[in-house]
């Protein structure tokens, strides 16, 4: 809502030093949301004078335009010769003249020039040069007969500071200068004059008919009929420049009036031509089939949910949002029928968004108008047009569904409890009854009935707000709560800070990615039509129609994060992300509840919004591509493979302290040649490899790019105290051994069979060399590892780390065939 501090000082008595950044301030402290303050014409400097046109020559220039050589008297004694190319104006007529020096709205400079073989001493203007319309095809004529060389400036108005103000879905009643003055006057504590409270007109049951249909839910019409309107008359210039400040353009006289006076009061009106109109006007539900051509020339197929006013027998407006075509007032209409009604505001809502239809009107009235307004805003409307344009008023009719005035309990004490800040009961009832409220201040709990204007008003914490509002929001104390002691970090927590600084110093970057994937995503995976990973939760109202599903492994996010860094540039990449994953289950979740706001919800109520819950695991995945070690002077690379994912697993369950068991698998969209699954006692946590080929080239990402995905919740560790590792303070004993197996035999198998055979003592195992030669025979490999034994309580003899190597030995000669190198 743009609201001229001019109009505003009309109906409150504002102190006339008050700016509009002023004013703005003590808006924003009540709880208005003021975007801008404008200045228009403030840019306009230099000679601005009225001008009486003393006469004028017609001329053809060779180009064969027709122009004006006027003399032009703005009272220095004699007449400033001026080029004028328009033609509007006659000897004797009052224009606004711009002399040369002055500046117009837009930084346009004034000069005195030769042009058409005169020296044009200034400038005629029309109304959009001055700022004061959009009619450029025309000097600006004034209206009456001002003083000759006045200062055309405050003639017109043409400086003034307009508001530009955000208004809030509950405060309907600041579109208009009525509740934004009532404002201004409550933030300044002066005088407000109500400009819904100068005009009235009798109700006499005459003039144009009109019914109201019950399923209309309007529960108020007024239909005024005036006649005689001077079809040539112009809207004066003040009310044109008020329009073109508050953002809309001047059209002609009736519709210029509608306009203002819901600018004015909030109440939109609507006026049709009666010579247009063959039946009573009526409002209804739409009828299937009805179609209608709404005023920005849209023919409109109607829903059964529209409300429409008809003539009787088909549709003429949108009620509440746009009239018809058929009935528009036009250049020659004499005779209107005006319309003011209080429409529901939800069935209006829906009617322009489900026509994708917005409109001053609308925007009102879906916010809620007063239900008083119509018989006031009506008379106004009349008594403008019978001023402007020598209209009578020649009957009206109204139909009344009175609404019952809502009433409010409230503690006199409850604003104070709320801000925290004594508020005297007096204060409290002041401050109600400046919004317009009536307090009934008998017994202990009043008895406040809200304003007509203010439908938001229904609980008594709305009644707080207003009075917190008022006294002002910067009035209450700034208070931190005293936070009690936590028991800090749970332990799955820690673990999960605990794997993302193991993974950073790794040299992995954390990558949080959107939880939001589609169903291309999952295709280019290559996952199963069963996979469970393709049962994922629907989002309701997604931000992408690409991406309406939550995301049930990391994977995706991870993998396009990966591809815009190849793509930008960035070749040699590893990143990891710890976060939730959502899985629904195999059977459909259920409707949550709808908890009451006015009470905790209780422990049912939590359980069940539980249930309609998905299960959301926590899960770290991490992908890498390029170099995992870098070139340089040193030498060369080390591509990142399989064995850097399948280690940035390990590096995950050391922060658990479980072990994790590595094994061959065949599993999406990992390759099936180059995929391990990984176990804690039994159970898999999770997956790691090099991607397959099909899924590398479908999601556009580096060759021989490797992942891993692992399940914190099933690493075992993940929600129990981690043990601190015991640290022995007695030295190490190092032994090697070589083993000879089958090439067949996965060296995670011969790792377990050492760890199982080497007993308490061992305290690592790493396997550092790997040999395939003629030295091992055909068919054969040769796993070099290395063991590190060491006791608590004593030193260990060579005697005891040979026994110990021995025993890991044959464990792994009896469960995989090994043989010693020698």
């Amino acid at each position: 809502m743009r609201a001229p501090l001019s109009w505003l000082r009309e109906h409150a008595d504002l102190p006339a030093e008050v700016s509009g950044r002023e004013l703005a301030e003590r808006l924003v402290a009540a709880g208005l949301e003021v975007e801008t303050v404008e200045q228009p014409g403030h840019d306009i400097t230099g000679p601005l004078l009225v001008g009486r046109v003393a006469g004028f020559e017609e001329e053809t220039a060779s180009n064969g335009k027709t122009v004006r050589w006027c003399q032009v008297d703005v009272g220095e004694g004699r007449p400033r010769g001026i080029v004028c190319g328009a033609r509007n104006f006659a000897v004797g007529d009052r224009v606004v003249v711009a002399l040369p020096g002055s500046t117009l709205p837009g930084g346009f400079a004034i000069t005195a020039r030769t042009t058409y073989g005169h020296v044009s001493d200034g400038m005629i203007c029309s109304a959009r040069e001055l700022g004061v319309g959009d009619d450029h095809t025309g000097i600006l004529v004034l209206d009456g007969d001002p003083a000759v060389g006045a200062a055309a400036v405050e003639l017109l108005g043409l400086r003034d500071e307009v508001l530009d103000i955000a208004v809030t879905p509950d405060r309907a009643y600041c579109l208009s200068i009525r509740g934004l003055a009532r404002e201004a006057a409550t933030a300044y504590g002066v005088a407000f004059t109500d400009p819904a409270a100068g005009e009235s007109l009798p109700i006499d049951g005459t003039g144009h008919p009109g019914e109201v249909d019950p399923a209309s839910a309007v529960d108020r019409l007024v239909l005024r009929t005036v006649t005689g309107l001077d079809p040539a008359a112009r809207s004066p210039l003040w009310m044109q420049r008020r329009l073109v400040l508050c953002a809309m353009r001047p059209v002609s006289l009736a519709v210029d009036v509608t306009n203002y006076v819901m600018l004015e009061t909030g109440q939109p009106l609507h006026a049709f031509d009666r010579g247009r109109l063959d039946g009573p006007i009526v409002i209804r539900r739409a009828r299937p089939g009805e179609r209608l051509e709404t005023l920005d020339h849209v023919a409109r197929e109607l829903d059964p949910e529209d409300v429409v006013i008809t003539n009787g027998a088909e549709p003429v407006a949108l009620a509440g949002v746009m009239g018809g075509l058929t009935t528009e007032v036009d250049a020659a209409s004499t005779d209107l029928v005006l319309e003011a009604a209080h429409f529901d505001a939800v069935a209006v809502a829906r009617t322009s968004r489900r026509h994708k239809l917005s409109s001053e009107a609308s925007k009102r009235f879906e916010r809620g108008v007063d239900p008083e307004l119509g018989p006031v805003a009506s008379a106004r409307a009349v008594a403008l047009l019978a001023e402007l344009g020598g209209a009578r008023h020649s009957g009206s009719i109204e139909v009344h569904r009175p609404l019952p005035l809502p009433t409010i309990p409230l503690d006199p004490t409850r604003p104070a409890r709320t801000a925290g800040l004594p508020i005297d009961p007096d204060d409290v009832a002041r401050r109600l009854e400046q919004v317009g409220a009536t307090v009934d201040r008998g017994g202990p709990t009043w008895t406040v009935t809200p304003p007509t204007w203010r439908p938001d008003l229904t609980d008594p914490a709305d009644l707080d707000e207003e009075v917190i509002r008022l006294v002002g929001y910067d009035s209450i104390p700034a208070l931190l709560p005293v936070a009690p002691a936590g028991p800090g970090f749970s332990d799955a927590q820690r673990l999960r800070r605990r794997i993302g600084q193991a993974l950073a110093h790794a040299g992995l970057v954390e990558s949080p990615s959107y939880p939001f994937v589609g169903p291309a995503a999952l295709d280019a995976l290559g996952l199963d039509p069963d996979d469970d990973r393709r049962n994922a939760v629907r989002l309701a109202n997604p931000l992408s129609d690409e991406e309406p599903l939550l995301r049930t492994t990391l994977l995706p996010g991870l993998l396009a994060t990966l591809r815009r860094n190849v793509g930008r540039g960035n070749q040699d990449v590893a990143l990891f992300e710890v976060a939730p994953v959502f899985r629904p289950g195999p059977t459909p979740l259920p409707r949550p509840p709808r908890p009451s706001v006015e009470h905790r919800p209780g422990d049912d109520e939590v359980a069940a919004l539980d249930a309609a819950l998905p299960a959301q695991p926590w899960r770290v995945g991490a992908v890498l591509s390029g170099d995992r070690d870098r070139r340089g002077w040193w030498g060369a690379g080390r591509p990142a493979s399989w064995a850097d994912a399948v280690e940035a697993a390990r590096l995950v369950a050391d922060q658990a302290r479980v072990l994790l068991t590595v094994s061959a698998d065949r599993h999406p969209p990992w390759h099936p040649g180059r995929c391990a699954a990984l176990h804690v006692d039994g159970r898999l946590v999770g997956h790691a490899g090099e991607l397959h080929p099909r899924v590398v080239a479908a999601l556009g990402l580096p060759e021989r790019t490797c992942a891993m995905e692992l399940d914190l919740g099933l690493l075992g560790a993940a929600h129990d105290p981690v043990p601190a590792p015991r640290i022995s303070t007695f030295p190490v004993a190092t032994q090697d051994v070589a083993l000879v197996v089958d090439a067949t035999v996965p060296a995670a198998e011969v790792e377990r069979a050492l760890r199982d055979g080497a007993g308490d003592l061992l305290e690592s195992l790493r396997l550092f060399d790997v040999y395939r030669g003629s030295q091992v025979g055909e068919g054969k490999v040769s796993l070099a590892f290395a063991l590190r034994f060491r006791a608590t309580d004593r030193t260990l003899t060579a005697e005891e780390a040979t026994a110990a190597r021995e025993a890991a030995a044959a464990e792994a000669a009896r469960r995989t065939g090994a043989v010693q190198r020698a």
